[in-house]
């Protein structure tokens, strides 16, 4: 696996669904952490484009890692903590 957590703090495990199906996150983690270890990499297409986006920055500034959190879009996924039952979906209308 290409992505592992190093953190020794860990909570206990919640439930996220993204583009329906369901995952295992850690509440808190940022979600981009949580997509990764998923192995979710490809994030929001453009718009009448066929191109895949993914994290570039990962802190906020590139807005290449937007998603639709809880039917909200263009949500940052590397800005946004992991809660319980969150519904993500990785491309954005």
């Amino acid at each position: 696996m290409p992505f592992e957590r190093i953190s020794d703090i860990q909570t206990n495990p919640v439930s996220i669904w993204v583009d329906g199906k369901e995952i295992q996150a850690h509440a808190g983690e940022s979600l981009h952490s949580a997509l990764c270890l998923a192995g979710v990499l490809e994030l929001s297409g453009r718009q009448n484009l066929d191109h895949k986006r993914g994290v570039f920055c990962g802190m906020g500034v590139c807005f290449e890692c937007l998603v639709t959190i809880d039917g909200v879009p263009n949500q940052q996924a590397c800005m946004t903590p992991v809660r319980a039952g969150m519904k993500v979906e990785t491309r954005n209308a």
